[in-house]
């Protein structure tokens, strides 16, 4: 019986190294002046048909299997140890989040619950039922957005990294969102070998 053992890595939540935040902080500021709704659609879409041609690429039968990655700008220590389908259920499962979000704020409702990275960890255990799952939180998230006509809500909502964010916010951040875990899967798919 061989026995796995789980790399030492940073616990969920633990956030990004002082001064890769604070630049995080000051370019994402940038970009959201900078861009625009159009544009951050774009990047949205582009991201998303990017990681469609990745996992495609992958063998269906490896995408389940954890590969340990060197950290990558704006990843967490503890998402360092994914598989290409963990990476997936983390997006679903922050599609989901921005679409509530963004949805609550256009109508004028804040979240209760304070928003940490910790809480949308994926499951280990997530299996091919997670690329349909994925699709269809991408389709949430662009038809949430979709049916605001300004994002630029009086409501906030604070990000753990970025702060207080209007609906706007949030929409920026998912297309940013979506490229950091496109270059993860690649890193994920050039572990595999």
């Amino acid at each position: 019986m061989s026995v796995v053992t789980e790399p030492k890595l940073a616990a969920p939540g633990a956030g990004l190294p002082a001064m890769e935040l604070m630049i995080a902080r000051i370019m994402f500021g940038r970009k959201r002046k900078s861009g625009s709704r159009d544009g951050f659609d774009r990047e949205f879409h582009k991201e998303r048909e990017l990681i469609r041609k990745r996992v495609a690429s992958c063998d269906p039968s490896r995408r389940g299997e954890r590969v340990l990655i060197k950290r990558l700008r704006g990843l967490e220590d503890s998402s360092r140890n994914w598989s290409v389908w963990m990476t997936l259920d983390h997006l679903r499962i922050c599609n989901g989040v921005f679409a509530a979000v963004i949805g609550g704020l256009s109508r004028g409702q804040v979240p209760e619950k304070e928003a940490s990275t910790a809480d949308v960890k994926p499951s280990p255990e997530v299996g091919e039922e997670i690329e349909a799952s994925y699709g269809a939180s991408c389709d949430a998230l662009l038809s949430a957005v979709g049916a605001v006509s300004d994002l630029a809500t009086d409501e906030r909502y604070a990000h753990p990294w970025f702060g207080p964010l209007d609906a706007a916010g949030w929409h920026a951040l998912s297309a940013l969102h979506m490229g950091i875990h496109r270059r993860q899967i690649e890193k994920i798919i050039e572990g595999l070998g």
